[in-house]
């Protein structure tokens, strides 16, 4: 799940930038899903639809078995057209050693 996760999120950063229009990302305790803005310059994403993902469906990640998220932005985060993040992240899956946390770094949105 972790790795899915990072690839995920580098994924809707990328596509903010691409598409130039704001991403958010939502959690729930065992799934990540993004939707992207319908026009640039959108404030949020409400009006938009759910990001295709690369095969096309929407992008989603789903927890398989036991994992979830320990620690996840319980209010979303975003990036913006420039890829930059609404704020610091860090989250972490259940059962994998802190050092294993995903940072999203505030300003840049770089995700690792």
């Amino acid at each position: 799940m972790r790795d899915e996760t990072l690839a995920a999120l580098r994924y809707a950063q990328k596509s903010a930038v691409a598409a130039r229009r704001l991403v958010c990302v939502t959690f729930t305790a065992n799934s990540l899903s993004a939707r992207i803005a319908a026009n640039f310059g959108d404030a949020d994403c409400a009006a938009g639809v759910p990001l295709p993902g690369p095969g096309g469906s929407p992008l989603l990640v789903s927890a398989n078995g036991t994992a979830a998220f320990s620690s996840y932005p319980a209010s979303g985060l975003s990036f913006n057209p420039f890829g930059d993040a609404s704020a610091a992240q860090s989250i972490t899956v259940q059962g994998l050693p802190a050092n294993l946390a995903i940072t999203i770094e505030d300003g840049t949105g770089y995700v690792h």
